[in-house]
């Protein structure tokens, strides 16, 4: 067996064990990197080189603050606002994060920092109406990707600079609306599916007890308050417009209130996810690993070889969507979209098409909670069970990553064939 079947084989291996056992799939992930690392002769820099450290500073930095924000009541205080501002129509609630998310990714701001900083706000107003908190997330996430490919957005200039380096012909506005209006059908179908049409007028239930529990949200800004919004105001700044790196921000905040108030707060950081980071981390370096034995070159060589450009374009929407629920979306843009240069170029199928779908198959599994916006909202879910919630990410992800390549080719590069 040669390496690269093996790496795609150990991936398959851990996640049945996963499954089957209680045991975090991100230590089988530590494990099996050191294993393949070892049969491929690789030194441990090179296998802690895939370690993701900045996801990791992302998800301990946002969690930490926002734990934070939690015991001081700021988010209390703003979920009660928010319901305020929607005239108490709690049913609109899932739209106007879609919405808000969609436009920050629009306009510029990177799509896990856009996640960052409105899933948490958004899980505590699923927890406190009772909404289903997995609508909530998957809300906050494909509203990111709605907007993910604008002009002016990180995905959209990512992907038009490839087409123009490849030389192909492109098309900036059809990239935009294949996402946008993709991502809009997904999510009126989960909107209905999970009973968002059914929630009603409600009064804010706070679960939390003892320690973990917030201050009534009606009680007004304090100056624990004020500094906390400041610090959030801040973070959106700081990571949306000036493109700093959100966990430092968020971590770099958290601290800052900490040192204000560190008697009442010194319990926040055990409330980080530390098996959440564990698991996820886990993993991505494994991928990293898989990917640097050549495992996922050697499946876009077999895609490329084939003879067949319909049948090539779906295997690399699959490519695409596969390996980005495990990765960076950027990377993989930049990766799997030449891949399709060498047959695009012969005319046979259209490029605009099979350029659109590869960017929205590459990015709408970004619900996968192994990638850094799916990874945020476990990481913030207020649900009790979050193995639970887990699982529903995962069997959510996975259904996306088995029916959303083909959705989007049958879509996008099937009518332009025919």
């Amino acid at each position: 067996m040669s390496i690269e079947l093996a790496a795609i084989t150990g991936l398959v291996i851990m996640f049945v064990i996963a499954t089957a056992l209680p045991i975090n799939m991100g230590a089988l992930a530590f494990v099996g990197a050191f294993a393949i690392g070892a049969l491929a002769e690789m030194a441990p820099k090179d296998i802690f080189a895939g370690f993701p450290g900045d996801l990791f500073v992302t998800l301990v930095g946002i969690t930490y603050l926002f734990a934070i924000a939690q015991k001081n009541g700021t988010i209390d205080w703003l979920v009660h606002k928010a319901v305020w501002l929607v005239r108490g129509h709690i049913a609109a609630m899932p739209w106007i994060m879609f919405t808000v998310t969609g436009i920050l990714t629009s306009v510029g701001a990177v799509s896990p920092g856009a996640v960052a900083i409105i899933a948490p706000i958004a899980l505590r107003f699923a927890h406190q109406y009772r909404i289903s908190p997995l609508l909530m997330g998957l809300m906050v996430i494909h509203g990111a990707q709605a907007g993910g490919f604008s002009p002016i957005s990180i995905y959209g200039s990512i992907t038009n600079q490839v087409v123009a380096k490849a030389q192909l012909p492109g098309d900036e506005l059809t990239l935009f609306m294949s996402s946008l209006l993709i991502n809009l059908l997904i999510a009126i179908a989960i909107y209905f599916y999970f009973g968002g049409h059914r929630a009603l007028h409600a009064s804010a239930q706070t679960t939390d007890t003892g320690d973990n529990a917030a201050p009534a949200a009606n009680s007004g800004l304090n100056f624990h308050r004020w500094c906390t919004l400041t610090g959030l105001v801040v973070l959106g700044i700081g990571s949306l417009a000036f493109e700093l790196n959100v966990g430092l921000v968020a971590i770099s905040v958290a601290v800052f209130l900490a040192l204000l108030s560190p008697n009442e707060q010194k319990n926040a950081v055990d409330q980080v996810s530390w098996s959440t980071v564990l698991l996820i981390t886990g993993v991505i370096t494994y991928i990293a690993v898989l990917q640097k034995v050549g495992a996922v070159e050697m499946a876009g060589n077999s895609v490329t070889s084939i003879g067949i450009p319909l049948l090539g374009a779906l295997l690399l929407c699959y490519i695409g969507g596969i390996v980005s629920a495990f990765a960076s979306s950027v990377a993989v843009l930049g990766a799997t979209i030449p891949l399709a240069v060498p047959f695009l170029l012969q005319g046979h199928i259209g490029a605009v098409g099979v350029v659109s779908a590869i960017a929205v198959a590459s990015t709408i599994v970004d619900v996968s909670p192994f990638s850094t916006n799916g990874a945020l909202v476990v990481a913030n879910t207020q649900d009790k069970d979050k193995d639970r919630f887990y699982r529903q990410m995962l069997i959510y992800s996975g259904i996306v990553v088995a029916v959303g390549p083909l959705l989007v080719w049958l879509v996008l590069i099937v009518p332009g064939w025919l």
